[in-house]
């Protein structure tokens, strides 16, 4: 499912990072990388704020949508 469904405090994995090339080269420079865990932390207003490696990340929810977990 995508990142984007996922429940507040839910700790899931990546699956796969979906998008073009330069889409999934931002993703995982954020650390959305294929196996890392991440935690929904909230959701406001069509962003996805998401704890990855130790480090609070706020994303739109079309880019949420590209992170299957």
């Amino acid at each position: 499912m995508p990142l984007s469904m996922a429940n507040s405090g839910e700790e899931m994995t990546v699956k796969r990072v979906g998008g073009n090339e330069s889409t999934r080269q931002f993703l995982e420079n954020l650390g959305f990388i294929n196996g890392s865990n991440v935690t929904v932390i909230s959701k406001n207003g069509g962003n996805v704020i998401v704890n990855v490696k130790q480090s609070r990340v706020a994303i739109s929810s079309e880019m949420a949508n590209k992170i299957m977990v």
